[in-house]
């Protein structure tokens, strides 16, 4: 047997398909809290009465909190080591943590005092990005001990994409559709709904979680297992600054993610189809209608991501993506009524409108799936550069830039509607279209969504990761651990 065969053998760590699936559960459970407090602007001015901006600048502030505390949270998972493992305490209370939080910013800050409100909640959703933080870390970090098999972790962006669809089109279909119908507006008695199935699904996902890495939270799993080289506090500069890898996966996945994350803001659902479109409750259709084409965009990618790398499929996808955002802003400013895309009375152009937004909200959104084992890639390259196992701090620098870049969208939807005149309470489902509004709109939905495209296409130039680099990178991880696993026999012996 030759030696590149006997490497072959021995350098994937392979995990059953249900562990997989079972621990893509976790990033779905945050998602779900992401997806709650994406209403929370509504909670804050509708009914505790804060005012636009300030809440939109609060938001972009906890963001960057979140993103300034992972470091620390990345250090904390690299160093954790009990009896349950590395990873399943940590997703545990970091659910604990951000549930509660949620229910307390909903719950409380309306009944308080006029001049404790603004303190309650800022204070609520910083301890909220704490726990947020600590379970959403492990998404990324345990990729790299959960499987380093090239053709099966592209599959966590299969079960991460479909996943998604119930979280973000089932959720807004629930929101849209069932929860504004039953209630008429966003009150109180709305969010208690909403906070009540959210949470409880959220929290049963992250046990799920816990049951998928349970096997694989274990040393032999993580890096060169006992052949590790310690790192200390001093050596995270000196590993971020030298891993050009992250930098650049860093900074084009943000972008991406603030394109996904401004076409995903309510108030610019609310100004797409509420406003533009004249039907709000179309959001959740069209939701329910793109469903089999995001499932099937997500197949195309991962498919891709088996045979040629994950990094082949990442640009393509945000090429696609890409493309399909200009056309749309071409579109509407081609079309005399956009009133008139409607399923009571489909032609051309609903048509055409539906094509472009399936392709454009499933080809946008696929790279934010498939970085996430691209991070574990990341790590792997870490391993074998230095013989470091740090994916704790490789998740959460990657999470640093992400969220102080992402952070900017309910900034930039409240500055924006701002400067056309929305100063004391956002855009409403019902509000008259002006053009300024109109401009708004478009820039919001689908231009600045693009413009974060290109940025996140030109960066993917610069990263080496492909196929043929990390074939290299596991043989080589997986020789070491041999070598060290022979020595260890012999000397037994």
């Amino acid at each position: 047997m030759s030696t590149s065969t006997v490497e072959k053998d021995y350098s994937y760590n392979t995990a059953k398909l249900w562990q997989v699936g079972f621990f893509t559960l976790n990033n779905t459970s945050t998602n779900l809290h992401m997806f709650i407090l994406g209403f929370v602007s509504y909670y804050a001015t509708g009914i505790a009465g804060l005012a636009v901006m300030l809440i939109s600048t609060i938001l972009m502030a906890t963001r960057v909190f979140d993103g300034l505390i992972d470091p620390t949270i990345g250090y904390i998972i690299d160093k954790t080591e009990s009896k349950f493992g590395k990873f399943r305490p940590l997703i545990i209370l970091g659910n604990i943590i951000s549930a509660g939080t949620i229910i307390a910013v909903y719950s409380v800050t309306h009944l308080l005092p006029e001049a404790l409100q603004l303190v309650f909640f800022v204070g609520m959703l910083v301890i909220n990005k704490i726990g947020y933080s600590l379970q959403t870390s492990v998404t990324k970090a345990a990729q790299s001990a959960l499987t380093n098999n090239p053709k099966q972790r592209p599959l966590y962006a299969i079960f991460d994409g479909i996943y998604n669809v119930g979280v973000f089109t089932g959720g807004q279909i629930f929101v849209s559709s069932y929860l504004m119908a039953k209630h008429g507006e966003f009150n109180m008695a709305l969010f208690t709904e909403l906070n009540s199935f959210g949470l409880i699904l959220a929290g049963v996902f992250a046990i799920l979680a816990v049951i998928g890495i349970s096997e694989k939270d274990r040393k032999e799993y993580y890096g060169l297992a006992e052949e590790t080289t310690e790192t200390k506090l001093r050596d995270y500069w000196p590993v971020i600054k030298g891993n050009r890898p992250l930098q650049m996966l860093s900074l084009s996945a943000s972008m991406d993610k603030l394109a996904t994350s401004l076409l995903r803001q309510p108030v610019v659902v609310v100004m797409l189809f509420g406003i533009l479109l004249g039907d709000y409750a179309l959001s959740g259709t069209m939701g329910l209608i793109t469903i089999i084409p995001t499932l099937l965009i997500t197949f195309f990618g991962v498919a891709i991501a088996r045979k040629t790398g994950l990094k082949k499929a990442y640009v393509t996808s945000a090429w696609v993506g890409l493309l399909s955002l200009v056309s749309l802003v071409a579109f509407f400013l081609i079309i005399d009524n956009p009133t008139t895309i409607s399923l009571t009375n489909i032609g051309f152009t609903t048509i055409l409108f539906i094509v472009l937004y399936a392709a454009a909200v499933g080809f946008a959104s696929l790279p934010t799936t498939l970085v996430v084992p691209m991070i574990a890639d990341v790590s792997d390259y870490e391993t074998a550069k230095s013989g470091r196992y740090v994916p704790g701090m490789m998740g959460t620098i990657f999470s640093f830039v992400d969220q102080l870049v992402s952070s900017l969208a309910p900034t930039i939807v409240g500055a924006v509607v701002a400067m056309i005149g929305f100063t004391s309470a956002f855009p409403e489902v019902g509000d008259p279209l002006t053009q300024p509004l109109l401009m708004a709109t478009l820039a919001l939905a689908f231009g600045l969504p693009a413009l974060g495209l290109v940025i996140s296409v030109i960066a993917m130039k610069f990263y080496k990761l492909d196929a043929k680099k990390m074939e290299e990178i596991q043989t080589g991880i997986a020789a070491i651990k041999e070598k060290a696993k022979q020595k260890g026999d012999s000397v037994a012996g």
